[in-house]
């Protein structure tokens, strides 16, 4: 049996699902390593500007521990600078065959990933960057660049989630044979599930919201900050209607919460349509009936690492639209089958891809549930297992 510990910032509700699935594999011996506790209670988030609280099990079924570290573990912006006490020596006591760390911007990783090169232990980085996002500064890229090239030096295998991901990799000069394909995905039985259960009651969910039947619904769920321009669905869909001044046919829902919510609720106002609602904060579990109601999904951020409520929609067989600017799309967005993908700020473009995926949300649809059945967790553990493998030949 295979000795892994898995270094993470704090338990998430995406992992939560696949962490299990791996304690359970007979040949994976794994122990999960947080920095922080945050997400276990009530925390402030700042993108929803409101206190969050997961419905959903985080730390249930498999082993795990808390490190010791230097300075507050409640809050994520100040735990995320915190320095932990005890790597090292959790290592040592581990006895790990390879050690796996998520991302690169908590100093914790980086801990971790020069405590397990003192130790001889091979280490896998699997993170979020894809590109979409480089700086303009000069001065901040050099400094990106030698800090990766740096770090990247210190790892024996990367675990990409998605075509972008190892793109960026590749254009850091990791040969293909040091990537393994673990993709970002989400508990599609869960989702799936949900969702039929769901379909019973979305008539009485439609009633509940005072939404006429029969007429289309447009989905926004993502926190209302800037970078996520909900603004720009709330203009796109302004286009829908047929002459500037009747209220379009699709409803309009905003899901979620964050400072924009004001202006949003302002303009949507001044438009005297009835058509456009704001749901507020939905909980994990809740998300799949919102999903099941909706005959679209739009996400139009100005950058997205991967933007995984496409794969939780798309679990419930509906069309997705998607900016050029979410990480996600090569990947699970199949132009004109499954949805759109539109180039960010167009909101003409926008508002023409909405139009199709309404026209087509049916053979769309299935088409989004047959793309996402091949983006699942058990492609993780196949491709974690390959990267362990690998690393098992190159210790040999």
């Amino acid at each position: 049996m295979l000795r892994l510990a898995y270094f993470v910032s704090h338990p998430i509700q995406y992992q939560a699902p696949l962490l299990r699935l791996l304690a359970a594999e007979p040949e994976i011996d794994l122990t999960v390593f947080f920095y922080s506790d945050f997400s276990l209670k009530a925390y402030q988030d700042e993108g929803f500007g409101r206190l969050i609280e997961w419905d959903v099990p985080l730390t249930d079924g498999y082993k795990y521990q808390f490190l010791n570290c230097w300075g507050s573990n409640n809050q994520q912006g100040v735990a995320q600078k915190s320095l932990a006490k005890d790597i090292l020596q959790q290592l040592k006591a581990g006895q790990f065959d390879a050690i796996w760390v998520h991302g690169w911007s908590w100093l914790c990783s980086i801990q971790a990933i020069q405590a397990a090169n003192k130790l001889g232990i091979p280490v896998l980085l699997r993170g979020e960057a894809n590109g979409l996002n480089k700086s303009t500064n000069p001065l901040k890229k050099i400094a990106k660049t030698v800090f990766l090239e740096w770090l990247f030096q210190k790892v024996s295998g990367f675990l990409n989630i998605g075509t972008l991901n190892r793109q960026f990799y590749n254009e850091y000069g990791i040969a293909d044979h040091r990537l393994f394909c673990v993709p970002y995905a989400v508990d599609n039985d869960y989702f799936q599930k949900l969702a039929t259960l769901a379909r019973h009651k979305r008539e009485e969910l439609r009633r509940s919201l005072n939404l006429e039947p029969n007429r289309p619904i447009i989905l926004y769920a993502a926190k209302l900050i800037d970078v996520k321009r909900p603004h720009d669905l709330l203009a796109a869909y302004r286009l829908l209607s047929t002459n500037g001044v009747q209220e379009p046919e699709p409803y309009l829902l905003f899901v979620g919460d964050g400072v924009l919510r004001p202006d949003l609720e302002a303009a949507a106002k001044e438009t005297g349509w009835d058509s456009i609602r704001f749901l507020g904060f939905r909980n994990q579990s809740q998300m799949p009936a919102m999903y099941d109601l909706c005959d679209v999904f739009v996400l139009p951020s100005g950058f997205e690492p991967w933007g995984l409520a496409i794969n939780e929609v798309m679990n419930t067989g509906k069309p997705v639209v998607v900016s050029d600017r979410v990480g996600c799309a090569p990947d699970l967005v199949k132009e004109q089958q499954n949805g759109r993908i539109y180039p960010v700020g167009d909101i003409a473009a926008l508002a023409d891809s909405i139009r199709w995926a309404i026209a087509n949300h049916g053979t769309a649809g299935d088409c989004s549930l047959k793309i996402i059945q091949n983006w699942s967790y058990q492609e993780d553990i196949q491709g974690l297992k390959q990267a362990l493998n690998y690393l098992q030949v190159k210790v040999a």
